[in-house]
C-alpha cells in the first residue's frame, strides 16, 4: 500500500514571489525572498518581521472571521451578567454600560467604550468578510482595496480581548457586593477572544492584497515589473507594504491608494504632543475619583491607588497586583519610553547619540504601542459595574470624574504611539557624525 509523505518545508513550492520591502522598524530596503508557506522574513538590520506566510492564508481566515461575526452578535444581544441582593435582581448585556455611563454623565467614555468593544470590531470583522468572500466570488464587489485598508485600521481600536478581561475583574469585585449568575455573552466573549486571535494569526494581509493585485481592483495601474533595485526615490506604503518609485509630494500607493510618505509626517512634533497631553491628564487620572461604591449608605470616592489598596486590604492580591500593572504602570510605562525615544532621536550630537542601542528602541517601540490598549481595562470594568451596580440605598456603584482623564490618557498614549515613526531613530544615527551606528548583538 502507498503512503503519502509530507514533502519538507525547504523542497515546498514558493507561494510568493522575491519582492523588494521596506522596513517600517528601521528604513532598510532588503529584498525578501520567495517563501513557502509558514515562513517568514526578518530585517536583516533590526529584527522586525517583514513578511509571513500562511499555508492556507484566505480560506482559514474566511471560516474564522465568519464564526467571529456570529459570535459577536451573541455577545451584544445575550445577557451578559446578572446580579442579585437584597431581593433585588439586575441582569444587562454589552450594551448596559454605555448606556449607563451617558446616563451619569460621562458620555465620552460612553462613546470611547462604544467604539472600542462593539464599532470598531464589527468593521473589522464585517470588512475582512466582505474583502475575502469578494476575493473568491466570479466578479468581487466594489472598493475591496478601500474596505480591506478601513478594517485593517480599525483592528487597532477593537480591543474584545480586553474587554474580556474587564468583565473578569468586575466579577471577582463584585463577588463580595452581590450574588452574580454568568450570562452566555462571557461564554461567547471568551470564544469570541480565541476565534479573533485565531483569525488573526491564520491571515496573510500580504497575500490579501495580492490577491486584490490579480483581481484587478487597484488604485491606480500597476508597474509590470515590480522593482527590485533599490531607487533614491523609492518609498514603502504603510498601508499594504508596496515599493513604489515616487514623482513627489502627493503621490500615492497605486495598489491601495494610501498617500505615501518617506516618514510619518510631522512625526516628532505630533508624537511630542500626545505624550505631553497625556502626561497632563495623568496627574488628575490619578488625584480624582475614578469610582464610588456606597453601601447601606456608607461609602467614599476611591482613586486608582485607592482601589489598588481596598483590593489588597480584601486579600485580593491577584486582582491588585492586575489593576496597578494595567492602571498605574502600563501608562507611565508608555509616557516615559515614548518620551525616551523621542530624545534620543533629537539628541544626535551628544556622548549619549541616537546611535545607541537602536534594535532594543525599536523593540521597545513594538512593545509600547501594543501594551497601551491593556489599560483600558479600568474602564471596561467600570463600565460594567456602573450598570450592573444600581441597587439604590442597599449598594450603588457609579464611575467617578478621574475616570475620564485616565481614558484620555489611554487614548493619547495609543495615538502617540501610532504617530511615532521608529525608522527617525535609524536616520538620527545615520546622521550623526561624532559617533559610528552600534548595531546591538547578543554575545556568542
Amino acid at each position: 500500500m502507498l503512503r503519502a509523505q509530507s514533502v519538507p518545508r525547504a523542497l515546498e513550492p514558493p507561494l510568493t514571489e522575491p519582492a523588494l520591502r521596506e522596513c517600517f522598524g528601521c528604513g532598510q530596503f532588503q529584498i525578501v525572498p520567495a517563501l513557502g508557506p509558514d515562513m517568514r522574513s526578518d530585517c536583516v538590520r533590526c529584527g522586525t518581521a517583514l513578511r509571513r506566510t500562511r499555508r492556507d492564508p484566505l480560506d482559514r481566515c474566511l471560516a474564522l472571521t465568519a464564526a467571529a461575526l456570529v459570535l459577536f452578535a451573541v455577545v451584544w444581544t445575550a445577557m451578559l451578567m446578572q446580579v442579585s441582593t437584597a431581593g433585588i435582581e439586575h441582569s444587562s448585556t454589552l450594551n448596559s454600560g454605555p448606556i449607563q455611563l451617558v446616563k451619569d454623565g460621562l458620555w465620552p467614555i460612553a462613546l470611547v467604550v462604544a467604539f472600542t468593544t462593539a464599532i470598531a470590531p464589527f468593521v473589522k470583522f464585517a470588512g475582512t468578510l466582505y474583502v475575502l468572500v469578494g476575493l473568491r466570488l466570479p466578479t468581487p464587489p466594489p472598493n475591496l482595496r478601500g474596505v480591506f485598508l478601513f478594517a485593517r485600521k480599525m483592528g487597532i481600536w477593537a480591543m474584545l480581548e480586553v474587554l474580556l478581561l474587564g468583565v473578569f475583574v468586575a466579577y471577582t469585585k463584585l463577588g463580595d457586593l452581590v450574588h452574580i449568575d454568568i450570562g452566555p455573552a462571557v461564554y461567547a466573549l471568551g470564544l469570541l477572544t480565541v476565534v479573533t486571535v485565531w483569525a488573526d494569526t491564520a491571515l496573510d494581509p500580504d497575500a490579501v492584497w495580492e490577491a486584490i493585485e490579480r483581481r484587478g481592483q487597484t488604485h491606480s495601474p500597476m508597474p509590470a515589473v515590480p522593482p527590485l533595485d533599490f531607487h533614491p526615490n523609492a518609498i514603502g506604503c504603510e498601508g499594504c507594504g508596496l515599493v513604489s518609485v515616487t514623482a513627489g509630494h502627493g503621490a500615492k500607493c497605486p495598489r491601495c491608494g494610501s498617500a505615501l510618505h518617506a516618514r510619518k509626517p510631522d512625526s516628532l512634533n505630533r508624537t511630542w504632543a500626545f505624550v505631553f497631553a497625556g502626561a497632563i491628564l495623568y496627574i488628575p487620572a490619578n488625584y480624582y475619583p475614578v469610582l464610588t461604591v456606597i453601601q447601606m449608605g456608607a461609602g467614599q470616592p476611591s482613586t486608582i491607588l485607592g482601589g489598588v489598596e481596598e483590593l489588597l486590604a480584601a486579600r485580593q492580591y491577584p486582582l491588585a497586583v492586575l489593576v496597578f500593572f494595567a492602571s498605574v504602570l502600563v501608562p507611565m510605562f508608555k509616557l516615559i519610553g515614548l518620551a525616551v525615544m523621542l530624545m534620543a532621536t533629537m539628541l544626535v550630537t551628544t556622548e549619549m547619540g541616537a546611535s545607541v542601542l537602536l534594535q532594543q528602541r525599536t523593540r521597545l517601540y513594538y512593545v509600547v504601542a501594543w501594551i497601551g490598549r491593556w489599560s483600558m481595562v479600568d474602564i471596561f470594568m467600570e463600565s460594567l459595574l456602573g450598570a450592573l451596580v444600581q441597587f439604590g440605598s442597599v449598594v450603588t456603584i457609579a464611575p467617578g470624574v478621574g475616570a475620564i482623564a485616565f481614558c484620555g490618557v489611554v487614548i493619547l498614549t495609543i495615538f502617540a504611539a501610532e504617530g511615532f515613526d521608529p525608522r527617525l531613530m535609524w536616520d538620527a544615527a545615520a546622521r550623526n557624525t561624532h559617533r559610528p551606528l552600534r548595531l546591538w548583538r547578543a554575545p556568542a
